[in-house]
């Protein structure tokens, strides 16, 4: 009897471990074979379409409309199908004869993450882009980290320099950090509510040398350059060290005030270079923005003069990579219902 209960015991074990082996060997295979098969890429979304949804169904609606009745209405039904034929037969003239306007899409974080995307798409627009072809980016940011912004601006400087018109579009936010960014646009239109300017520096960081010193805990930290620390967390910090990190900070505002100037020598960059932002409606007067407009009405002026094209760089996840990332959703969803 113990030998049979021993054996059970025995399958179990031989059993669950099986299982578990083949559930992550069946983990491995089914991401390598996402990896394999969905391959990053460039997409492109013909938004002409979108807009002329509502048309087409009025078109259907009165098409058929118009079909009801005898033989009375064969000849109102020919002469409707000749003129949908001839729009049609134009419309796909005019598309081979239009410029191109490229949509983009930037929603920035501290990080300004999104940036690597955003180099594969201007890379794609590049490289296809036509004379007269225009790109809208359509962007909103509060700012971040300086490298980030800066290489995001630096992304669209290759436009300008190919001579390819940007128009960047702000209908929430665009300060600091993503006013650099948009400063860069040969025209900048902004909602009347939008926020913008911010032209500025900022930089804390905490210190808990006190609470360690009532702890009596101490703290060593060796550098091998003067400035190489010039204000830590546990630390204690000199005077001549927040001097230094002070001047840091102005020389960094120095250069970001100097590149919004060149992106925009109509502004007085010593008025509102101050750290302070603005309303669309006042951004205006200042010179930061040319024209008050939200970036769906912009679209909507350009439907019949351009092929509008929504460029998209779509990163495909693997199987854990989308498990993951739909958890970390779930939890950001039950978290912002939390109330504190």
């Amino acid at each position: 009897m113990n030998f049979i209960i021993n054996y059970l015991f025995f399958l179990a074990k031989v059993i669950t471990i099986s299982l578990f082996m083949f559930f992550v060997i069946s983990i491995v295979l089914l991401s390598q074979i996402k990896k394999k098969k969905n391959e990053k890429n460039i997409k492109f979304i013909i938004l002409n379409k979108q807009y002329k949804q509502i048309k087409n169904q009025f078109i259907k609606i009165k098409k058929s409309y118009c079909l009801i009745g005898s033989k009375k209405n064969n000849y109102k039904r020919n002469i409707l199908k000749k003129i949908i034929s001839f729009v049609w037969t134009k419309r796909k003239i005019q598309n081979t004869i239009n410029p191109n306007l490229f949509v983009l899409h930037f929603k920035g974080d501290m990080q300004a993450t999104n940036v690597s995307s955003l180099s594969k798409e201007i890379t794609a627009i590049i490289l296809i882009a036509k004379k007269n072809d225009q790109v809208l980016l359509c962007l909103e940011s509060t700012g971040g980290i300086v490298t980030g912004y800066g290489l995001a601006a630096a992304q669209l400087q290759r436009l300008r320099k190919r001579n390819i018109y940007l128009i960047v579009s702000v209908d929430k936010v665009a300060a600091s950090g993503g006013y650099m960014m948009a400063c860069v646009a040969n025209y900048i239109i902004a909602s009347p509510f939008a926020v913008l300017g911010s032209i500025g520096v900022v930089s804390q960081i905490p210190n808990f040398n006190k609470l360690l010193k009532e702890k009596n805990i101490d703290i060593e930290q060796h550098t091998s350059g003067k400035y190489k620390r010039t204000l830590t967390i546990f630390g204690e910090n000199t005077k001549e060290g927040r001097e230094k990190f002070c001047e840091e900070l102005n020389i960094t505002h120095e250069l970001f005030k100097k590149f919004v100037y060149e992106m925009r020598p109509q502004l007085n960059i010593e008025k509102v270079s101050n750290g302070e932002h603005w309303f669309g409606t006042i951004a205006i007067n200042n010179k930061l923005i040319d024209e008050l407009n939200t970036s769906d009405e912009f679209i909507l002026s350009k439907i019949d003069s351009f092929n509008i094209l929504q460029v998209v760089y779509v990163v495909q996840q693997s199987f854990l990579q989308n498990f993951f990332y739909k958890i970390q959703k779930i939890g950001n969803i039950l978290f912002s219902k939390i109330k504190f």
